[in-house]
């Protein structure tokens, strides 16, 4: 008889399992909006750097080219030879294909640009022009 008593005492009673799922909850709700914050931080940051790599990839293409590829060649020049290119030297991107922005869409190229000789943009994580935080625009002229 013994033995069924100290059965019954060396678990956990439906109250405290409870109240450490309780807190645990409590823990995730204040935790993970953080996360997710700078999350979109990092994404940010990520879409600026890969603006600037763009950029100095298209330099790289100038000098071997004597022109930034233009709207209709676009970015795609620097993987594949545009028609009519000559001292094209590339690919001038490791990876056969161009990089989609952190939101998985593609980065928006016009030469010659508005801002300078080229503009290259992300319309952020909303895919539409303006907002702010994650949403806002990225731009290579900024």
């Amino acid at each position: 008889m013994k033995q069924d008593n100290y059965r019954r005492q060396t678990g956990f009673t439906l109250l405290e399992l409870l109240v450490v799922l309780g807190i645990i909850a409590m823990l995730a709700g204040l935790v993970g909006p953080q996360v997710m914050k700078h999350m979109g931080e990092s994404k940010v940051k990520a879409a600026k750097v890969q603006i600037e790599d763009l950029a100095q990839t298209l330099d790289m293409y100038k000098l071997d080219v004597g022109s930034y590829p233009t709207s209709e060649q676009g970015l795609n020049a620097l993987i594949e030879s545009p028609d009519g290119a000559q001292r094209w030297n590339g690919p001038y991107l490791r990876k056969s294909k161009v990089p989609l922005d952190p939101w998985q869409q593609e980065y928006k190229y016009t030469s010659p640009g508005e801002h300078g000789k080229f503009d290259i943009s992300s319309l952020g994580a909303d895919s539409k022009e303006g907002g702010e935080g994650e949403d806002k625009d990225l731009n290579s002229w900024e």
